[in-house]
């Protein structure tokens, strides 16, 4: 490991103008006008696969394509899937940004630009830390595999089918995704678990054009009136999600969880700093942390009715709709969430007024054991490269595609977040500390010594 880690110092200028040169690839893949710059950072990241002697594949879907690569197998040693993106959000509003969001700046010692954490800098960590190997050693100690994506930021609908469809090609003992955060500044994570997802948009109709609330308001049912009341149902003045059976599957945190995350650094009081605000609310019985990793919730996304123009305009409009989001905790099922939702709604309707409710996606909340080998490994390397051990997290986020790996290739998750809460993922200047990058990939060199000292016959011991 000692002429890896050689490697990876002397190479940090390098390593450093190849995230730039990604980084200057405006890859959004939700702009159809951006689709050939969006495929032209899938070959680039096939181009660095290539350059360390693999044989990268640029694989065609409906969409954006699929880059993969491998080394070579190892037997008897464990086998490793990396996964990551090199799609991008938008960066508007670009008005906002303090360098232009494709021309990678470093200030402070962050490079700032879009994709910068999310997720080119924290996926290019495990590209540098395979090639480290290959160029220092002449090859790895297990056999390491990665399937990068172009289209994370907008659904993954090409990747989900593909994996099924690849089972044996894909086949591994643990899956590799950076694309989280570390707890805070000098203090490493794994996430062990994270909150799933099931978002809809609820569209009510009334009368067939707006009309002038003091003629006809108290005669007819207001749309907009009965949207806010349905929402409000939702939940109690404790913050319970009032959906029947809403609760039914829900994981309770454990004694042992509860000691951990009390002993993590920053205060409540901290925290309602960090975001702007005075108070906070949210389940009774339950910490800031515990309610944002662990719990389930529910969230109005957005709102949409009546005259929102200068001025007033004393309107009845005439329909009225919103978008929300419930975050799942392991064990619930978006279906069954659905049906209770459509049921409760449907009950409370008042007259006059017609529904829709359109179900936008879903997606179950996933948990790694933390009694898992490839936990204890990543544990190791994690504090090898950064000096202290890592703490176990959750996050409150989700990311679907976790799901699918987890079940089509019975394989161990290892969420290993390189980035900082503050990195302004998905906003301006989004940034990406480059020591962080540096001590990521070094990381990711580690990670693939430590699992090779296992047998890819351990498994974790699953919830």
């Amino acid at each position: 490991m000692d002429s890896v880690s050689s490697y990876i110092e002397s190479n940090r200028d390098q390593f450093a103008a190849d995230l730039a040169e990604l980084l200057r690839i405006p890859s959004i893949s939700a702009q159809a006008e951006k689709n050939a710059e969006t495929r032209r950072a899938g070959e680039w990241v096939a181009s660095q696969f290539k350059n360390m002697g693999l044989k990268p594949e640029v694989i065609p879907t409906k969409g954006h394509p699929l880059v993969y690569a491998e080394t070579p197998a190892v037997p008897s040693k464990p086998v490793v899937l990396c996964y990551g993106h090199y799609d991008v959000q938008p960066p508007e509003p670009l008005d906002e940004w303090i360098s232009p969001p494709f021309e990678p700046t470093v200030r402070d010692g962050n490079i700032f630009a879009r994709g910068a954490t999310d997720d080119k800098g924290q996926m290019l960590t495990h590209v540098k830390g395979v090639e480290a190997w290959i160029k220092s050693v002449g090859k790895l100690p297990i056999q390491v595999k990665f399937l990068i994506e172009g289209e994370e930021e907008v659904g993954s609908q090409n990747l989900e089918p593909y994996v099924g469809q690849n089972r044996e090609k894909l086949a591994c003992n643990a899956v590799v995704i950076s694309d989280c955060s570390q707890f805070a500044p000098g203090i490493p994570a794994i996430t062990y678990g994270l909150r799933g997802i099931a978002y809809y948009e609820l569209k009510l109709r009334g009368p067939k054009q707006d009309l002038h609330s003091g003629t006809f308001g108290g005669a007819i049912t207001n749309p907009a009136n009965a949207l806010t009341t349905l929402l409000a149902a939702l939940r109690d003045k404790d913050g319970r999600v009032q959906v029947p059976g809403f609760y039914d599957e829900v994981v309770p945190l454990t004694d042992r969880e509860r000691e951990e995350y009390r002993k993590l650094p920053g205060t409540e009081a901290e925290f309602m700093q960090s975001v702007g605000v005075t108070g906070m609310f949210g389940e009774a019985g339950y910490s800031a942390i515990e309610r944002r990793w662990a719990r389930p919730t529910f969230d109005i996304n957005g709102l949409t009715s009546g005259y929102q123009g200068e001025g007033a305009k004393t309107v009845l409009p005439a329909k009225a709709s919103a978008k929300f989001s419930f975050r799942l905790v392991p064990n619930q099922d978006p279906t069954k969430i659905t049906n209770g939702l459509r049921k409760f709604l449907e009950e409370r309707l008042p007259p006059g007024i017609q529904m829709e409710l359109v179900d936008h996606h879903g997606a179950p909340g996933v948990m790694v054991a933390l009694e898992s080998p490839y936990m204890a490994a990543a544990a190791a390397a994690i504090e090898s490269a950064f000096g202290r051990a890592p703490v176990m997290i959750r996050e409150g986020g989700s990311i679907p595609i976790v799901n699918t790996f987890a079940d089509e290739l019975g394989a161990d998750v290892l969420l290993l977040g390189w980035g900082q809460n503050d990195d302004n993922t998905h906003s301006p200047n989004e940034k990406f500390s480059l020591d962080d990058y540096h001590r990521g990939t070094l990381a990711s060199a580690a990670l693939w010594e430590q699992i090779a000292k296992l047998s890819p016959t351990e498994k974790s011991k699953k919830k």
